[in-house]
């Protein structure tokens, strides 16, 4: 079950940026803030992802279509919101969550057999 704070958290963090972009640059347009911070380019994305990945292995994921990307024009831009998801569903499972499986499935095979 997900945690029904996380929305919550996700947007106000999404406001403090705004407010720290905002007393940097009082000046600074909202609208141009908002879809600024909403796409990365591969520099931002490999300073973005936890692991710090090179161009490189970014290249070699667009590749394979391992990341979800776009590309307008000759760049390619990474929407932050669908980075965010990837990062998400690509969790590893625990030991103990594939023992659970592991289980699960032998049980329903055990019933099957008989």
């Amino acid at each position: 079950m997900t945690n029904p704070f996380e929305f919550i958290d996700a947007r106000l963090s999404n406001i403090e940026n705004l407010l720290i972009d905002l007393a940097l640059n009082p000046k600074l347009n909202l609208d141009e803030t908002q879809s600024n911070n909403d796409w990365l380019n591969l520099n931002e994305l490999c300073e973005y992802l936890p692991d710090r990945p090179v161009k490189a292995t970014v290249y070699g994921w667009v590749h394979a279509g391992i990341i979800p990307y776009s590309k307008g024009t000759k760049k390619l831009q990474f929407s932050k919101s669908e980075i965010d998801e990837w990062l998400k569903t690509g969790r590893k499972k625990t030991v103990a969550e594939i023992g659970v499986e592991v289980t699960r499935y032998l049980k329903k095979k055990g019933s099957k057999a008989s």
